[in-house]
């Protein structure tokens, strides 16, 4: 016999939302805001700055970074918005993927919600690059990847 699922469950209970200063990061957030209205659930807005290999990654790169502090103050305005309290993380890492399934498994997160940009590679193909798959590979919760729409220069 099949389980039925519970339909008075809250979608989540935590989100770790990744933001990276892109145009889906409102999209993302607005979504993520008003679901979490429903379910009172917990937001943590997750940034981070992928350190290159050439220094240490204790090289102190993401706490001097004015582009970093704005993409979380953003957030912070638009969850503000949405009469949503959330928290904001700013990370540094090697690895984009690695550090939000990490922050998603430390803070027992029950979704991973990341932003998708609509973009082709060079011939045409979409491309979806190597974050989310490795997202979806290694996630301990439900991911949610939030596509944004066509352009129009993309669609012409």
């Amino acid at each position: 016999m099949t389980a039925v699922p519970d339909v008075h469950q809250p979608p989540f209970r935590r989100a770790v939302l990744a933001v990276n200063g892109g145009a889906s990061d409102a999209r993302i957030v607005r979504l993520a805001c008003q679901a979490a209205k429903l379910s009172k659930a917990q937001l943590v807005a997750v940034h981070v700055v992928e350190i290159d290999w050439s220094l240490p990654l204790e090289a102190d790169v993401a706490s001097r970074s004015e582009d970093a502090q704005r993409v979380l103050d953003a957030v912070e305005g638009i969850a503000e918005s949405e009469h949503q309290d959330v928290e904001t993380v700013l990370l540094q890492a090697r690895d984009v993927g690695a550090a939000l399934v990490d922050e998603a498994s430390e803070r027992a997160a029950d979704l991973l919600i990341l932003g998708l940009p609509y973009r082709k590679r060079f011939g045409g193909d979409f491309a979806i690059g190597r974050t989310i798959p490795y997202v979806f590979s290694n996630a301990p919760c439900a991911v949610w990847v939030v596509r944004e729409p066509i352009g129009e220069t993309a669609r012409g």
